[in-house]
């Protein structure tokens, strides 16, 4: 069940910084590498990261894909919680109501995987943070 763990990045980068320069595709790469790093971690949640990325990218066409993938990202991450019986504590609806409030849901769904990623790893106190 616990496969690799996956990594921890700043929230403030992940959410501000780095979408800015980089001119919003940061937030796509992001968005690919964690819902890998799920798949990684437990491979009992079915996930494919490509199109995860193409719902987001490509879904405000049809208006339903993003936010589906948005809900979805979280649900994932709420099943990963629970089946290494911890408490879940990232809700999916949270996460699907901060997209409407300048891209909110990445800063907490990067939050709520890096405590995961933390406890994972039973947190030495050293933690890497990039971007």
């Amino acid at each position: 069940m616990a496969g690799q763990i996956g990594k921890n990045r700043n929230i403030f980068l992940v959410w501000l910084v780095w979408p800015l320069l980089t001119l919003g595709i940061y937030h796509f790469v992001w968005w690919y590498k964690i819902n890998r790093e799920v798949g990684d971690f437990d491979h009992r949640i079915d996930v494919n990261p490509a199109m995860s990325v193409i719902a987001i990218l490509f879904g405000w066409i049809i208006i339903v894909p993003p936010f589906v993938s948005i809900y979805n990202t979280g649900q994932r991450i709420a099943t990963m919680q629970r089946d290494t019986d911890l408490t879940p504590t990232c809700n999916p609806w949270l996460g699907l109501l901060l997209s409407f409030f300048f891209g909110l849901h990445a800063l907490y769904y990067q939050s709520e995987l890096n405590a995961f990623w933390d406890r994972s790893r039973g947190f030495r106190g050293t933690t890497a943070y990039a971007g």
